[in-house]
Protein backbone atom coordinates (compact mmCIF):
# COMPACT_ATOMS: atom_id res chain seq x y z
CA UNK A 1 0.00 0.00 0.00
CA UNK A 2 1.08 3.64 0.32
CA UNK A 3 4.06 2.98 2.55
CA UNK A 4 7.27 3.02 0.49
CA UNK A 5 8.77 6.18 1.99
CA UNK A 6 12.54 6.67 1.60
CA UNK A 7 15.02 7.22 4.39
CA UNK A 8 15.21 10.98 4.99
CA UNK A 9 19.01 10.76 5.06
CA UNK A 10 19.15 9.42 1.50
CA UNK A 11 17.52 12.41 -0.21
CA UNK A 12 19.22 13.69 -3.33
CA UNK A 13 16.63 16.35 -4.27
CA UNK A 14 15.35 19.29 -2.28
CA UNK A 15 11.65 18.76 -1.49
CA UNK A 16 10.00 21.62 0.31
CA UNK A 17 6.50 22.46 1.48
CA UNK A 18 5.69 24.26 -1.78
CA UNK A 19 6.65 21.16 -3.79
CA UNK A 20 4.55 18.78 -1.71
CA UNK A 21 1.49 21.02 -1.59
CA UNK A 22 1.59 21.62 -5.35
CA UNK A 23 1.95 17.92 -6.16
CA UNK A 24 -0.74 16.72 -3.80
CA UNK A 25 -3.13 19.36 -5.14
CA UNK A 26 -2.42 18.01 -8.62
CA UNK A 27 -3.02 14.44 -7.42
CA UNK A 28 -6.36 15.45 -5.91
CA UNK A 29 -7.46 17.30 -9.05
CA UNK A 30 -6.61 14.49 -11.46
CA UNK A 31 -7.19 11.28 -9.48
CA UNK A 32 -9.42 12.21 -6.53
CA UNK A 33 -6.81 10.77 -4.16
CA UNK A 34 -6.33 12.77 -0.97
CA UNK A 35 -2.74 12.64 0.28
CA UNK A 36 -2.35 13.46 3.95
CA UNK A 37 0.73 15.02 5.50
CA UNK A 38 1.88 11.51 6.40
CA UNK A 39 2.30 10.73 2.68
CA UNK A 40 4.91 13.44 2.11
CA UNK A 41 7.85 11.05 2.03
CA UNK A 42 5.94 8.61 -0.15
CA UNK A 43 5.43 11.34 -2.75
CA UNK A 44 9.13 12.17 -2.59
CA UNK A 45 10.12 8.54 -3.03
CA UNK A 46 7.90 7.86 -6.01
CA UNK A 47 8.34 11.12 -7.88
CA UNK A 48 12.10 11.33 -7.37
CA UNK A 49 12.27 8.26 -9.62
CA UNK A 50 10.64 10.31 -12.35
CA UNK A 51 13.20 13.10 -11.86
CA UNK A 52 16.02 10.61 -12.34
CA UNK A 53 14.36 9.06 -15.40
CA UNK A 54 13.89 12.49 -16.98
CA UNK A 55 17.30 13.84 -16.00
CA UNK A 56 15.82 16.72 -13.99
CA UNK A 57 17.66 18.46 -11.19
CA UNK A 58 14.78 19.62 -9.00
CA UNK A 59 11.12 19.21 -8.12
CA UNK A 60 10.58 22.75 -9.36
CA UNK A 61 11.64 21.68 -12.86
CA UNK A 62 9.32 18.69 -12.61
CA UNK A 63 6.39 20.85 -11.58
CA UNK A 64 7.06 23.16 -14.52
CA UNK A 65 7.05 20.11 -16.83
CA UNK A 66 3.70 18.96 -15.44
CA UNK A 67 2.26 22.42 -15.99
CA UNK A 68 3.34 22.68 -19.62
CA UNK A 69 0.46 22.46 -22.16
CA UNK A 70 -0.28 18.91 -23.31
CA UNK A 71 2.41 17.40 -21.07
CA UNK A 72 2.56 13.63 -21.50
CA UNK A 73 4.26 13.45 -18.11
CA UNK A 74 0.96 14.00 -16.33
CA UNK A 75 -0.02 10.41 -17.07
CA UNK A 76 3.32 9.13 -15.81
CA UNK A 77 2.89 11.23 -12.67
CA UNK A 78 -0.52 9.70 -11.94
CA UNK A 79 0.83 6.21 -12.63
CA UNK A 80 3.68 6.80 -10.17
CA UNK A 81 1.36 7.90 -7.36
CA UNK A 82 -1.43 5.33 -7.64
CA UNK A 83 -1.13 2.10 -5.66
CA UNK A 84 -1.53 -1.31 -7.29
CA UNK A 85 -1.63 -4.12 -4.74
CA UNK A 86 -3.72 -7.07 -5.84
CA UNK A 87 -3.87 -10.85 -6.13
CA UNK A 88 -6.05 -13.57 -7.62
CA UNK A 89 -9.25 -14.13 -5.61
CA UNK A 90 -8.31 -11.49 -3.07
CA UNK A 91 -11.09 -11.36 -0.44
CA UNK A 92 -12.42 -14.67 -1.70
CA UNK A 93 -15.72 -14.36 0.19
CA UNK A 94 -16.80 -11.80 -2.41
CA UNK A 95 -16.55 -14.35 -5.21
CA UNK A 96 -18.33 -16.94 -3.06
CA UNK A 97 -21.20 -14.50 -2.47
CA UNK A 98 -21.40 -13.63 -6.16
CA UNK A 99 -21.63 -17.28 -7.09
CA UNK A 100 -24.21 -18.18 -4.45
CA UNK A 101 -26.45 -15.11 -4.54
CA UNK A 102 -26.30 -13.93 -8.15
CA UNK A 103 -24.96 -16.57 -10.50
CA UNK A 104 -26.64 -19.71 -9.08
CA UNK A 105 -30.13 -18.16 -8.80
CA UNK A 106 -29.86 -16.61 -12.26
CA UNK A 107 -28.76 -19.93 -13.77
CA UNK A 108 -31.59 -21.80 -12.03
CA UNK A 109 -34.25 -19.42 -13.36
CA UNK A 110 -34.90 -20.41 -16.97
CA UNK A 111 -36.92 -17.26 -17.55
CA UNK A 112 -34.15 -14.91 -16.36
CA UNK A 113 -32.03 -12.92 -18.80
CA UNK A 114 -28.81 -14.56 -19.96
CA UNK A 115 -27.19 -11.15 -20.34
CA UNK A 116 -24.90 -9.97 -17.53
CA UNK A 117 -22.41 -7.13 -17.22
CA UNK A 118 -19.68 -6.71 -14.63
CA UNK A 119 -17.26 -3.88 -13.84
CA UNK A 120 -13.91 -4.15 -12.11
CA UNK A 121 -13.17 -0.53 -11.15
CA UNK A 122 -9.53 -0.11 -10.21
CA UNK A 123 -8.55 -3.43 -11.79
CA UNK A 124 -4.79 -2.89 -11.45
CA UNK A 125 -2.79 -5.64 -13.21
CA UNK A 126 -5.87 -7.73 -13.98
CA UNK A 127 -6.01 -10.33 -11.23
CA UNK A 128 -9.48 -9.19 -10.12
CA UNK A 129 -11.25 -9.32 -13.51
CA UNK A 130 -9.56 -12.64 -14.35
CA UNK A 131 -10.72 -14.03 -10.98
CA UNK A 132 -14.22 -12.86 -11.85
CA UNK A 133 -13.99 -14.55 -15.26
CA UNK A 134 -12.89 -17.82 -13.65
CA UNK A 135 -15.80 -17.59 -11.20
CA UNK A 136 -18.23 -17.18 -14.08
CA UNK A 137 -16.76 -20.12 -15.99
CA UNK A 138 -16.94 -22.39 -12.96
CA UNK A 139 -20.46 -21.33 -11.92
CA UNK A 140 -22.05 -21.42 -15.38
CA UNK A 141 -21.34 -24.68 -17.24
CA UNK A 142 -23.37 -23.42 -20.23
CA UNK A 143 -21.42 -20.15 -20.37
CA UNK A 144 -21.26 -20.03 -24.21
CA UNK A 145 -25.04 -19.57 -24.27
CA UNK A 146 -24.78 -16.44 -22.09
CA UNK A 147 -24.06 -12.86 -23.13
CA UNK A 148 -21.48 -11.84 -20.52
CA UNK A 149 -18.85 -9.09 -20.55
CA UNK A 150 -16.47 -7.73 -17.93
CA UNK A 151 -15.28 -4.14 -18.05
CA UNK A 152 -11.89 -3.68 -16.34
CA UNK A 153 -10.74 -0.10 -15.75
CA UNK A 154 -7.89 1.70 -14.06
CA UNK A 155 -6.31 5.13 -14.14
CA UNK A 156 -2.80 3.67 -14.34
CA UNK A 157 -2.06 2.87 -17.98
CA UNK A 158 1.02 0.80 -17.10
CA UNK A 159 -0.89 -1.72 -14.99
CA UNK A 160 -3.71 -1.82 -17.53
CA UNK A 161 -1.22 -2.89 -20.19
CA UNK A 162 0.00 -5.69 -17.92
CA UNK A 163 -3.55 -6.83 -17.29
CA UNK A 164 -4.35 -6.83 -20.96
CA UNK A 165 -1.25 -8.93 -21.71
CA UNK A 166 -2.41 -11.44 -19.12
CA UNK A 167 1.05 -12.85 -18.41
CA UNK A 168 2.07 -13.49 -14.79
CA UNK A 169 5.17 -14.70 -13.02
CA UNK A 170 4.76 -17.97 -11.17
CA UNK A 171 4.82 -16.28 -7.77
CA UNK A 172 1.68 -14.31 -8.71
CA UNK A 173 -0.21 -17.62 -9.04
CA UNK A 174 0.68 -18.85 -5.56
CA UNK A 175 -2.45 -19.49 -3.55
CA UNK A 176 -4.50 -20.14 -6.68
CA UNK A 177 -6.17 -23.54 -6.46
CA UNK A 178 -4.28 -26.11 -8.53
CA UNK A 179 -7.29 -27.12 -10.71
CA UNK A 180 -7.92 -23.47 -11.67
CA UNK A 181 -4.25 -22.90 -12.39
CA UNK A 182 -4.11 -25.98 -14.62
CA UNK A 183 -7.33 -25.09 -16.41
CA UNK A 184 -6.88 -21.38 -17.05
CA UNK A 185 -3.12 -20.74 -17.26
CA UNK A 186 -0.61 -21.93 -19.84
CA UNK A 187 3.07 -22.13 -18.91
CA UNK A 188 5.25 -20.20 -21.36
CA UNK A 189 8.31 -22.47 -21.32
CA UNK A 190 10.06 -21.14 -24.41
CA UNK A 191 9.05 -17.48 -24.52
CA UNK A 192 9.47 -16.66 -20.84
CA UNK A 193 10.31 -19.52 -18.48
CA UNK A 194 8.60 -19.22 -15.12
CA UNK A 195 5.67 -17.20 -16.46
CA UNK A 196 2.09 -18.14 -17.28
CA UNK A 197 -0.40 -16.78 -19.82
CA UNK A 198 -4.12 -16.46 -19.11
CA UNK A 199 -6.33 -18.71 -21.24
CA UNK A 200 -8.07 -17.10 -24.20
CA UNK A 201 -11.42 -18.22 -22.79
CA UNK A 202 -10.94 -15.69 -19.97
CA UNK A 203 -9.30 -13.03 -22.09
CA UNK A 204 -12.23 -12.84 -24.50
CA UNK A 205 -14.63 -11.92 -21.69
CA UNK A 206 -12.74 -8.81 -20.55
CA UNK A 207 -12.39 -5.33 -22.01
CA UNK A 208 -9.57 -3.26 -20.43
CA UNK A 209 -9.99 0.52 -20.56
CA UNK A 210 -8.35 3.56 -19.00
CA UNK A 211 -10.80 5.45 -16.79
CA UNK A 212 -10.61 8.21 -14.20
CA UNK A 213 -13.23 7.58 -11.51
CA UNK A 214 -13.44 11.24 -10.49
CA UNK A 215 -14.68 12.22 -13.96
CA UNK A 216 -18.09 11.59 -15.49
CA UNK A 217 -18.53 7.89 -16.25
CA UNK A 218 -18.93 7.31 -20.01
CA UNK A 219 -20.57 3.88 -19.87
CA UNK A 220 -24.31 3.30 -19.73
CA UNK A 221 -24.57 -0.01 -17.86
CA UNK A 222 -26.56 -1.56 -16.40
CA UNK A 223 -24.07 -3.56 -14.33
CA UNK A 224 -25.17 -6.63 -12.39
CA UNK A 225 -22.15 -6.29 -10.11
CA UNK A 226 -19.40 -3.73 -9.57
CA UNK A 227 -16.13 -4.46 -7.82
CA UNK A 228 -14.68 -1.21 -6.47
CA UNK A 229 -12.28 -2.54 -3.87
CA UNK A 230 -9.46 -0.74 -2.09
CA UNK A 231 -10.00 2.36 -4.21
CA UNK A 232 -12.07 4.81 -2.18
CA UNK A 233 -9.84 4.66 0.91
CA UNK A 234 -7.77 7.34 -0.82
CA UNK A 235 -10.78 9.57 -1.60
CA UNK A 236 -12.30 12.15 0.72
CA UNK A 237 -15.98 11.79 1.64
CA UNK A 238 -17.26 14.26 -0.93
CA UNK A 239 -15.42 12.44 -3.73
CA UNK A 240 -16.79 9.12 -2.47
CA UNK A 241 -20.36 10.45 -2.43
CA UNK A 242 -20.07 11.75 -5.99
CA UNK A 243 -18.59 8.49 -7.24
CA UNK A 244 -21.25 6.23 -5.73
CA UNK A 245 -24.03 8.51 -6.89
CA UNK A 246 -22.74 8.00 -10.43
CA UNK A 247 -22.31 4.26 -9.92
CA UNK A 248 -25.81 3.89 -8.51
CA UNK A 249 -27.23 5.27 -11.76
CA UNK A 250 -25.52 2.40 -13.60
CA UNK A 251 -27.07 -0.38 -11.50
CA UNK A 252 -30.64 -1.69 -11.31
CA UNK A 253 -32.28 -2.59 -7.99
CA UNK A 254 -30.83 -5.79 -6.60
CA UNK A 255 -27.43 -5.36 -8.28
CA UNK A 256 -24.32 -5.95 -6.18
CA UNK A 257 -21.45 -3.68 -5.14
CA UNK A 258 -18.26 -5.02 -3.56
CA UNK A 259 -15.89 -2.78 -1.56
CA UNK A 260 -12.49 -3.37 0.03
CA UNK A 261 -12.05 -4.83 3.51
CA UNK A 262 -11.59 -1.41 5.18
CA UNK A 263 -14.18 0.51 3.14
CA UNK A 264 -17.79 1.40 3.89
CA UNK A 265 -20.75 3.33 2.49
CA UNK A 266 -21.77 4.53 5.95
CA UNK A 267 -22.67 8.23 5.60
CA UNK A 268 -21.57 8.04 1.97
CA UNK A 269 -24.51 6.56 0.04
CA UNK A 270 -28.08 5.56 0.83
CA UNK A 271 -28.53 3.96 -2.58
CA UNK A 272 -27.22 0.63 -1.28
CA UNK A 273 -27.87 -1.66 1.68
CA UNK A 274 -25.24 -3.78 3.41
CA UNK A 275 -25.90 -7.50 2.84
CA UNK A 276 -22.55 -9.04 3.77
CA UNK A 277 -18.98 -8.25 4.73
CA UNK A 278 -18.26 -5.18 2.54
CA UNK A 279 -21.00 -6.38 0.17
CA UNK A 280 -23.86 -4.06 -0.80
CA UNK A 281 -27.08 -4.45 -2.76
CA UNK A 282 -28.67 -1.64 -4.77
CA UNK A 283 -31.94 -0.47 -3.19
Amino acid sequence: MLNDAPDLRSREFSFGREDFDALRALVKAHTGIHLSEQKRELVYGRISRRLRALGLASFREYRELLGSPGSAELGEFCNAITTNLTSFFRESHHFDYLRQHLLAPRAADRTASRRMRFWSAGCSTGEEPYSLAMTLHEALPDLPSWDIRILATDLDTDVLAKGQRGIYAEDRLRGLHAPLRAKYFLERDREAPGSYAVADSLRRMICFRSLNLVRELPMKGPFDAIFCRNVIIYFDKDTQRELFARMARLQPPGALLFLGHSETLFRVSEAYSLVGKTIYRKN
